[in-house]
């Protein structure tokens, strides 16, 4: 009796990982984690869809500022228009909430001005109870935070620049 107890303990573990991988595609997660006293389990995602829109950016935003330096001055202000094609920009891999604070009341991981390291944790963003740290690709100075404290945020949307 036991095998087969140990057979339907393993179908629904089985199917509690299929659902929450369907709720990881679902929210477009990069990472779930699930725990009780039982169990628990820990969802990771190597996607090649975040490299690939952050790439896109880089090769589209020269070939469209080149075509307008080559017609016209105004070839800085088109860089603005969205702040994810910036070469510096630090995006947000997921949708979610993000935090510039470790805890209420603490102080800002980074703030405008600040010299960061490579690695170095620059937001939280909560997704889905999960708690994912966004750290810095690479050093240099943060130019430019375009979120605040508790801010609903989108797949793609630029938080900082760091040049």
């Amino acid at each position: 009796m036991a095998p087969s107890s140990k057979s339907t303990s393993t179908r629904s573990e089985t199917k509690l990982v299929q659902e929450l991988a369907d709720i990881l595609d679902q929210a477009g997660l990069a990472e779930l984690e699930y725990e009780t006293e039982a169990v628990a389990i820990r969802l990771s995602r190597v996607s090649n869809t975040a490299p690939a829109v952050a790439m896109a950016p880089a090769p589209a935003a020269p070939v469209s500022a080149a075509s307008l330096s080559a017609g016209s001055a105004p070839a800085e202000p088109a860089a603005p228009a969205n702040p994810a094609d910036h070469q510096g920009a630090v995006t947000s891999p997921m949708v979610g909430t993000v935090y510039t604070a470790p805890e209420p009341g603490a102080a800002e991981f980074v703030t405008e001005g600040d010299m960061v390291k490579a690695g170095q944790t620059l937001f939280i963003v909560e997704a889905m109870k999960v708690m994912n740290p966004i750290t810095a690709p690479a050093a240099g100075k943060v130019t430019k935070i375009f979120v605040q404290n508790a801010q609903p945020i989108e797949f793609g949307e630029a938080l900082a620049i760091i040049e």
